[in-house]
């Protein structure tokens, strides 16, 4: 239950909306340019996470190989830095009152998939 009205406080007030629509419009552009659309893929399930992320968290895929890891050193000189710094900074921002430290703490949460999206998945804590 408190993740829950965790995860609709997160929707309306700690950004998740606006981080889903930032990463929904990247996705859109990706799959537009053909040769972007693993990250395309990538932004897809950052967007859903962003979306609702207490119950969930980020998991190495066991079966991503060397593409994955080219790709990847491609999306952090591409995206990954900036989207990784902006989740940085806006968890910092967000942890300095005693009401925003969860939207922070699910902000740091968001870092490593931004800077490192592809051969991880993600899932829920429960499982």
């Amino acid at each position: 239950m408190v993740r829950l009205i965790l995860n609709i406080l997160w929707f309306i007030f700690g950004s998740g909306f606006v981080l889903a629509l930032g990463y929904g419009l990247a996705a859109l552009i990706c799959f537009a340019l053909i040769v972007t659309i693993p990250f395309g893929v990538a932004s897809l399930r950052l967007a859903a996470y962003s979306l609702w992320p207490f119950g969930r968290t980020v998991v190495s895929r066991p079966g991503a190989g060397v593409p994955s890891g080219i790709a990847n050193v491609v999306w952090v000189i591409v995206a990954g830095w900036w989207l990784a710094l902006t989740h940085i900074l806006a968890g910092i921002a967000q942890c300095v009152t005693v009401i925003g430290i969860p939207f922070g703490i699910a902000n740091f949460k968001l870092v490593p998939v931004a800077f490192w999206p592809l051969g991880r998945e993600i899932v829920d804590v429960d499982r």
